[in-house]
């Protein structure tokens, strides 16, 4: 085994996380052209964004017993099964033809990605402590965003060849199993975590803030979503844009967002983490109102990389809130937790979505997003207000 610090495990953890991106958006390009082959099917609409999202339902209703699992059992065994879980289950997309089986395929993808997302973002806080933690789930963050460019643009220009194609990518996580394997060692878990030699590694645990930040998590999720879920049709409607397109634009999205990501533990020595939240919250206001104006692809990628710059800051913000405050012992749970709260919300996005739009337009149901972040701008500020007053006042 290497060690913790080195290169290869580094990088063996990076990679290993970009799988939990892929996991529903990198189809996003291919939904036109499926709604399309299904056509025949009542209701296709919905079923065709459920097949991007029910990956989301079944992340969410596994992580908490994938966190207590790890806690219990220990990280690496759990994270061999859930990627080659995944890499089966989520190519299965390549050779099944009902809807119904690709939506079961898409299930099982779903409890292998709880697998590996909370615990690689585990093994990160076992690994490392203090500002070096920080500064590694900034570079996670980063990296799943990256990856999600080159999956998304990769799945827009396989989309356009056969919408089967994108489902190819999903191999990817075979390959990384001998690295997981070879490289990554089991952490010896104490009370105190990897880092027992840390002084002010927390002994219990703070319940209100984490309720916080998984309703965070829940909310922006579900906005966010709206990006996947709903941009491919939207740019078809008011452009005729092509898959291929639709995969840029999403892409241009999670590559502000790495942008944000890297720069975010030199944002986090300067600010709070309900700042950072309240700095997301406005970007992704800002860039969802200018989305909904409609007024040409260009303005359209403009509201899309503000609104990405938003989101780059929050994955890092919440994980490493978190695993700030959560004892080693306890830490997969309140990961497994968060996300729970975070794939619940992608996988309600298209049905809070879907009947807003049939009824509004996709311009109004972006123009309620905005609004909707925007009230969680103001209310991060209100808090902040109120806690400098009473720091004043004390």
């Amino acid at each position: 085994m290497q060690p913790t610090n080195s290169l290869p495990v580094k990088i063996t953890l990076l990679v290993v996380s970009t799988l939990t991106v892929m996991a529903g958006a990198t189809i996003a390009p291919s939904l036109p052209a499926m709604k399309q082959h299904f056509s025949t099917i009542p209701n296709a609409d919905y079923w065709v964004r459920l097949i991007l999202t029910a990956p989301a339902l079944f992340i969410a209703l596994a992580a908490p017993f994938i966190g207590a699992t790890i806690d219990r059992l220990g990280r690496k065994p759990v994270l061999i099964v859930a990627l080659l879980v995944y890499g089966l289950a989520g190519s299965s997309g390549l050779w099944l033809n009902a809807i119904g089986f690709i939506l079961f395929g898409r299930a099982l993808l779903g409890l292998s990605v709880a697998g590996v997302m909370v615990t690689a973002t585990a093994l990160i806080a076992d690994y490392y402590t203090g500002k070096e933690r920080g500064q590694f789930l900034g570079i996670q963050a980063a990296f799943m965003a990256l990856g999600g460019v080159i999956f998304l643009t990769l799945g827009g220009f396989l989309a356009d060849i056969n919408w089967r194609m994108p489902f190819f990518i999903y191999l990817i996580a075979l390959v990384l199993v001998p690295c997981v394997v070879l490289l990554l060692p089991e952490p010896n878990r104490t009370a105190k975590g990897a880092g027992a030699n840390v002084a002010d590694e927390p002994t219990s645990l703070a319940t209100g803030l984490v309720v916080l930040t998984y309703a965070i998590a829940l909310i922006s999720q579900i906005v966010f979503y709206l990006i996947p879920v709903q941009l491919p049709f939207y740019l078809q409607q008011l452009l005729q844009a092509s898959s291929s397109q639709s995969g840029l634009a999403i892409a241009l999205a999670t590559g502000c967002s790495a942008v944000s990501s890297l720069l975010y533990q030199r944002v986090k020595a300067r600010l709070s983490f309900i700042s950072i939240y309240g700095i997301a919250f406005l970007n992704m206001a800002l860039g969802y109102e200018l989305i909904s104006f409609g007024a040409g692809y260009a303005v359209i990628l403009l509201g899309l990389a503000i609104a990405g710059l938003g989101l780059g800051l929050l994955m890092p913000n919440m994980n490493f809130c978190l695993t700030s405050i959560a004892p080693g012992v306890a830490r997969g749970r309140v990961l497994g937790g968060l996300t729970t709260s975070f794939f619940l919300g992608q996988f309600l996005s298209p049905l809070v979505s879907q009947p807003l739009t049939n009824f509004v337009g996709i311009a109004v149901t972006y123009r309620t997003a905005g609004i909707v972040m925007g009230i969680m701008a103001i209310a991060t500020l209100v808090f902040l207000m109120r806690a400098k007053t009473a720091g004043n006042a004390s």
